[in-house]
């Protein structure tokens, strides 16, 4: 038994939740909320159920076959649920920062500009969802959709990954960076 899986999803006021049967590809999940509105297509095997309780309504997750994967695909799918009721409800939020001497980060409309020690600026479009503010070195991208502001950030930071020696790279602001010491120098006889 999935101790995530089998924990309800408490839906607060203001979201809204549709479920639809879609043939055999498992049921669709439209949760609309302040921030926005996300769609989700459960696997078959797992079946979702809105209920109402005297707080508001909650949404269950159900597994139909005993097998292995399904009970592994139950756990997951509550937990992309409740990430989801939490980015409608909340929204996500990344910052990344850009540490070197001369590295710069700038925003025009939805295009990220990245100058990190290479002979050429490195240019980034934020996918649609995702919105970004720029703070001195510190680019903060949000949205709703928790895996694609993970992405993106995850793709930005690829561009110029911080080095152990000088800790010069693209980081998230929270990362710690575990450092190397350098060559010691050879002294003198």
């Amino acid at each position: 038994m999935s101790r995530i899986g089998k924990q309800p999803i408490s839906i607060q006021n203001g979201v809204e939740v549709a479920l639809t049967a879609s043939g055999g590809a498992g049921q669709t999940v439209t949760i609309k909320g302040p921030k926005g509105t996300l769609v989700y297509v459960a696997h078959p095997s797992v079946k979702l159920a809105l209920n109402d309780v005297e707080g508001g309504k909650q949404l269950t997750c159900l597994v139909t076959d005993n097998d292995a994967f399904s009970r592994s695909i139950w756990g997951t799918t509550r937990a992309n649920l409740a990430n989801i009721v939490e980015g409608v409800t909340n929204g996500y939020t990344i910052a990344l920062e850009v540490v070197g001497v001369g590295y710069r980060v700038n925003l025009q409309g939805n295009k990220v500009t990245l100058d990190v020690g290479f002979s050429h600026s490195v240019d980034y479009d934020l996918p649609e969802g995702v919105s970004g503010k720029v703070e001195k070195n510190v680019l903060t991208l949000t949205g709703v959709d928790k895996i694609l502001v993970g992405e993106t950030a995850a793709q930005i930071r690829r561009v110029r990954q911080p080095e152990p020696y000088g800790g010069k790279g693209i980081k998230y602001v929270d990362e710690v960076i575990r450092r190397k010491a350098g060559k010691a120098a050879k002294s003198g006889e």
